[in-house]
C-alpha cells in the first residue's frame, strides 16, 4: 500500500510544492540554458531571455515533479529521498500529478511560441525521455543513465536553439559538455549511495557490474567530458577566457576522477567525485555565460 495515499488529504505547503520541483536541479538546468543561449551566435531578446527562463523552469519542474509522482514508492525505501513531501505524506499523489501536468502545459506554449517550435520540441522530448522512459527504465537496465542525460542536457541545447533556431556542430557540441558530464556525476552518487539504490530495486553500474567498472566508466566519460570541452575554444563556441577555466578546472577534476582507477577507494572518494561534479559544472557554464556576454 502506498505510504502517501494512506494519510488524510492535506493542502501541501508552498515549500512542499517547491520540494517537487527539484530548485537545484532547476537552478543548474537555468545555468547551462543560459549558458547555451549566451555561446549562440546572433543577438538574444529580453523577451527570448524571458521565455527561455520561465519555460525551462517549468518543463524541468514538470519533468521532477512527475518524477516524483511515479517514484513516490521507490522513494519510501531510500534514506535520502523518504522525507519527501509524497513518501513522508505530506502530499496526496494527486496534488503533485496535477501540479506537474499543469506546469508542462504552460511551458511547452511558451516555449513553441515565445521563442520557436524547435525549442518547444526539445522541450517536449525532454519531458518525455526524462519522465516515460528514464523514470520506468531505472528499474530496469543500467542504460537509464545515459537516457537521461538526454533530458538533463537539453536545457543547454535548447538555450542555443532559442538564438539559432537551429540544431548544428556547435549547439551540439555544447549539448555534449552537458550529456557526457552527468555519467561520472550520476556513477558517483550510485558509489556512495550503493545500498540506498540496492533497496530500491534501481540498475546501477556499481550494483549490475561491480565498483571497479564503475570506477573505469568514470574514468573515461571524465575524458570524454573534458576534452570535448576545450573543443568549444577551437569550435569558436567560446573565447579564451572560457578556454582558460575550463581548462584548469578539466585538470583538477579529472585528476581526482583517474585516482579510482590507482587506488583502492571507497564511497568517501565517490562522495567527494560527486561533489567535485557539482562544482565543476557551474564553474565552466559561467565561464560561457561571461564569455557569451562579452
Amino acid at each position: 500500500m502506498r505510504i502517501a495515499e494512506t494519510t488524510a488529504a492535506r493542502m501541501p505547503s508552498l515549500a512542499d510544492a517547491v520540494a517537487l520541483m527539484k530548485p537545484r536541479i532547476m537552478v543548474m538546468a537555468l545555468l547551462t540554458a543560459a549558458g547555451g543561449m549566451s555561446l549562440a551566435p546572433g543577438p538574444a531578446l529580453v523577451g527570448s531571455w524571458l521565455a527561455l527562463v520561465v519555460g525551462v523552469a517549468l518543463i524541468v519542474g514538470a519533468a521532477n515533479t512527475l518524477n516524483m509522482y511515479l517514484e513516490r514508492d521507490i522513494d519510501c525505501l531510500m534514506a535520502r529521498t523518504k522525507d519527501r513531501p509524497l513518501p513522508a505524506g505530506r502530499m496526496e499523489p494527486g496534488f503533485a500529478l496535477m501540479l506537474g501536468v499543469l506546469q508542462a502545459f504552460v511551458a511547452v506554449p511558451i516555449l513553441t511560441f515565445a521563442i520557436n517550435p524547435l525549442t518547444g520540441l526539445l522541450g517536449v522530448i525532454a519531458l518525455i525521455c526524462y519522465v516515460m522512459l528514464y523514470t520506468p527504465l531505472k528499474q530496469r537496465t543500467t542504460l537509464a543513465t545515459l537516457i537521461g542525460s538526454v533530458p538533463g542536457a537539453m536545457p543547454a541545447l535548447m538555450g542555443w536553439t532559442a538564438v539559432t533556431d537551429a540544431i548544428d556542430l556547435r549547439g551540439l557540441a555544447v549539448f555534449g559538455v552537458l550529456f557526457l558530464w552527468q555519467v561520472p556525476h550520476f556513477h558517483a552518487i550510485a558509489l556512495f549511495r550503493h545500498k540506498d539504490y540496492v533497496r530500491a530495486g534501481l540498475k546501477t553500474v556499481p550494483a549490475e557490474r561491480g565498483e571497479p567498472s564503475a570506477r573505469r566508466q568514470i574514468a573515461a566519460y571524465l575524458v570524454l567530458q573534458v576534452a570535448l570541452s576545450l573543443v568549444l575554444y577551437p569550435l569558436d563556441v567560446a573565447g579564451l577566457g572560457y578556454a582558460v577555466v575550463a581548462a584548469v578546472a578539466g585538470v583538477a577534476y579529472l585528476a581526482y576522477g583517474l585516482v579510482g582507477l590507482f587506488a583502492d577507494v571507497g564511497p568517501l572518494w565517490a562522495r567527494r567525485l560527486f561533489l567535485a561534479s557539482i562544482l565543476y559544472l557551474p564553474v565552466i557554464f559561467t565561464a560561457m555565460v561571461i564569455d557569451g556576454r562579452m
